[in-house]
């Protein structure tokens, strides 16, 4: 079992590189960020659901070997769906949907060997420059729990900034939210959509 203090050291690729030389399983990672999430979010509030049974059984049933084989992370509750985990996208309109099939960018990521351990929270429909919902509550910025984790990722962005971290796919607008400017040292583009195969875009 990876320590917390261990598996915060690293980043996804770093989670990767260990599951690689077989220095630890992806079942360790798995109960590391789920260790994590227990520890952060009674104070956070950024996480809405854990996924221990699905994320077991994906990696029983063998993960692909793409970059991110073994690695687990978690995806906001709006737009991006995974196939049979709840999304309620903020809202009570939209509370207890689930999906059905996967969207076109859930399924790269899960060809790129992440395991889905959880899913965050997102605004209302997405809608709002702060994730505070009348049917979850407000997250918290880990840097100062009086402040917003900003929106519309702001569940994603408040696990990402956390320590021990939990990494967490936004869309959209996420990675510049407060909470989680810190992490922007790290350069490159986001992907953001497509919900099709035939589409691409980023940001």
């Amino acid at each position: 079992m990876i320590s917390l203090k261990d598996y915060s050291s690293y980043d996804g690729l770093g989670l990767a590189s260990l599951v690689a030389r077989k220095e630890v399983t992806p079942k360790e990672l798995a109960d590391a960020a789920l260790q994590a999430i227990a520890k952060l979010n009674p104070k956070l509030n950024s996480v809405l659901q854990t996924l221990p049974e699905m994320a077991s059984a994906e990696i029983a049933a063998g993960i692909p070997n793409g970059p991110f084989a073994g690695v687990p992370f978690m995806i906001k509750e709006l737009v991006l769906h995974a196939r049979n985990v709840r999304s309620d996208s903020g809202s009570r309109l939209g509370q207890g949907f689930v999906p059905g099939a996967d969207t076109e960018l859930m399924s790269r990521f899960r060809r790129a060997g992440l395991v889905l351990v959880g899913t965050t929270q997102t605004p209302e429909l997405g809608y709002n420059p702060t994730t505070e919902t009348v049917l979850f509550g407000p997250v918290h910025n880990p840097w100062d729990l009086n402040r917003s984790a900003g929106g519309s990722s702001g569940g994603s962005a408040a696990s990402v900034a956390a320590s021990p971290p939990v990494l967490s796919a936004p869309v959209a607008g996420g990675p510049t939210t407060p909470c989680s400017r810190p992490m922007m040292a790290v350069g490159g583009r986001f992907q953001s959509w497509p919900a099709a195969a035939n589409t691409t875009s980023t940001q």
